[in-house]
């Protein structure tokens, strides 16, 4: 170790740079949050990581709920091709 440090060029920030994502503070559930920890010691991820998969994939638009108009969309195909 030195006695001295010049840290006249230091500038002041984070540590680490971000890596696109940011930090919230979020309240959940106490049996949610079981569960995904639950999830995440079977898995071997964190139960972070999993709950960000979750939300990822309520997002796809595959994944989206079925509505009257996809329904009748869907139905008018199957019928058209029968």
């Amino acid at each position: 170790m030195q006695d001295n440090y010049d840290f006249s060029s230091g500038t002041r920030g984070a540590v680490t740079s971000a890596s696109g994502k940011t930090r919230i503070t979020l309240f959940l559930d106490d049996d949610v949050l079981a569960a995904f920890r639950a999830r995440a010691a079977d898995s071997g991820k964190g139960y972070q990581t999993l709950i960000n998969e979750t939300l990822r994939d309520s997002l796809s638009p595959d994944r989206a709920p079925l509505t009257v108009a996809t329904l009748r969309q869907v139905l008018r195909d199957v019928l058209q091709a029968a």
